[in-house]
């Protein structure tokens, strides 16, 4: 994954890390199952568009190394792989 994408995908997670957090403090907090619910769903979002802006990277990484075998090969695999870990 490039790096600048890579940075991205960092700043998101921290986002998401504080999320889940605050979604430890409503349970802590007596909130309602619904709101927390809710907030869950958020993060499942979250998390969803982090794996859009890495598969996205990978297929630019794809396309960019697509005349140089070696480099394609192995690009091509990751990105197999992020994509069946997603199904």
């Amino acid at each position: 994954m490039s790096g600048h994408r890579r940075k991205e995908v960092s700043k998101r997670i921290a986002r998401i890390h504080g999320h889940v957090h605050g979604i430890a403090e409503m349970l802590d907090g007596g909130r309602s199952y619904s709101e927390v619910v809710h907030q869950i769903v958020a993060v499942r979002s979250s998390l969803d568009s982090a794996v859009q802006v890495i598969i996205d990277d990978l297929v630019e990484e794809c396309v960019t190394n697509a005349g140089k075998k070696n480099l394609v090969a192995g690009s091509l695999d990751e990105l197999q792989s992020v994509v069946a870990a997603i199904r």
